[in-house]
């Protein structure tokens, strides 16, 4: 037991450490984009383009010293009161967008629990691609400009919040239903750009944390979080559960067959009819399994952080089949650090960094990966 508490302990402050060093560098690169877009979108002399600058700066570093989900998100709308008149998220959940908070409206209240309908022109478009749109008062809700009013000008801006690749949250702002009031769009646009990976940063080291700590025992670590209803929206996407977090090991084509190798004797039939049908580890021992499952979720945490540090190269290299070559460092590196993890454990009969590889970072097409690709 003393062991297990000194390995964990050294677990934690490595994965703390790795985290820690990225997030610097993910910050330098965010601030260096919103600087890259933002420039064309200045207008005046060069001293209000820089305050400008400066204040959109400033907007994104508050984003960024949330720690928490309430924390980035409140401070996302905060921010949108220097470019809109008026500002809504509405939570994405069983094909449902209801309303978590708004600034700017008469009655900021009101917004708590609004059913925004999805099929209306504009929320549509946005949740079938992914990209911000903006909208008159007829592609809106119309039981939502009925209640709320319609924006002065009669445009309206509608953002997609992404987060593990699923739009978690719908962005709604504009000018305000007063004369004069304004809406910059790019600026806004660049604030849930910036939430959205902090988001995926915060959700990423969260997982970390989670990995490197003690952990409660098996029956209760795999228990399944609980349902979040339409009404309870305290935590936005507190039912939203990372790809890389798994409530029961699902037992997949490839894994099941990677998995398969690391039995060493028959498993007699009634063990086989009592076993679980999803659960691919329950013909081994209660501590083999648990080791294979954190084995599988630790291979998954590698292939999120490289997803997550190299979104446009993962985009070329599923586009033009070199993943592998567009990214082998990054490959390499996290390879290496599973296996000094693994190597020498239960885990090590399966390979389930090369099994996450092909599933996650290639899209279960192998060919992605390239020609120089090896096993």
């Amino acid at each position: 037991m003393e062991d297990k508490t000194a390995i964990n302990q050294i677990v934690e402050k490595a994965v703390s450490e790795v985290l820690e060093s990225h997030l610097p560098q993910l910050r330098n690169e965010l601030v260096r984009g919103v600087l890259e877009q933002v420039q064309p979108h200045m207008s005046g002399s060069a001293g209000a383009s820089r305050s400008s600058a400066a204040e959109l700066l400033q907007a994104v570093s508050a984003i960024h010293a949330g720690s928490t989900q309430k924390e980035i998100l409140r401070a996302l709308l905060d921010s949108t009161a220097a470019y809109s008149g008026r500002a809504a998220l509405f939570v994405i959940k069983s094909g449902t967008a209801t309303g978590w908070q708004g600034r700017g409206f008469d009655n900021n209240e009101a917004i708590k629990d609004f059913s925004l309908d999805v099929s209306s022109p504009a929320p549509h478009q946005v949740l079938q691609s992914r990209v911000a749109a903006t909208a008159g008062a007829a592609q809106m809700d119309p039981a939502f400009t009925s209640k709320f009013g319609t924006a002065a000008d009669h445009k309206a801006l509608l953002l997609p919040l992404r987060l593990k690749d699923k739009v978690a949250a719908l962005v709604y702002v504009d000018g305000g239903i007063r004369s004069g009031g304004n809406m910059e769009a790019a600026a806004v646009e660049l604030l849930v750009a910036a939430t959205s990976a902090w988001l995926e940063v915060a959700s990423l080291r969260k997982q970390a944390q989670k990995e490197g700590v003690s952990e409660p025992a098996a029956s209760e670590k795999f228990e399944a979080p609980p349902v979040q209803t339409v009404s309870s929206f305290s935590d936005p996407f507190a039912g939203h559960a990372p790809k890389h977090v798994v409530a029961t090991p699902i037992a997949e084509p490839a894994m099941a067959e990677a998995t398969a190798k690391v039995v060493t004797a028959p498993v007699s039939m009634t063990a086989a009819a009592a076993a679980p049908a999803t659960d691919a580890f329950a013909h081994l021992s209660p501590e083999d399994a648990e080791v294979h499952r954190k084995a599988q979720r630790f291979a998954r945490l590698l292939m999120d952080e490289i997803k997550l540090y190299n979104q446009a190269k993962v985009a070329e290299g599923r586009k033009h089949k070199d993943l592998y070559d567009r990214l082998k460092e990054d490959i390499d590196k996290s390879r290496s650090t599973y296996h000094k993890r693994y190597e020498n454990t239960a885990a090590a009969s399966v390979d389930y960094f090369t099994t996450e590889l092909v599933r996650s970072l290639a899209e279960d097409d192998i060919a992605l990966l390239g020609p120089n690709f090896h096993h």
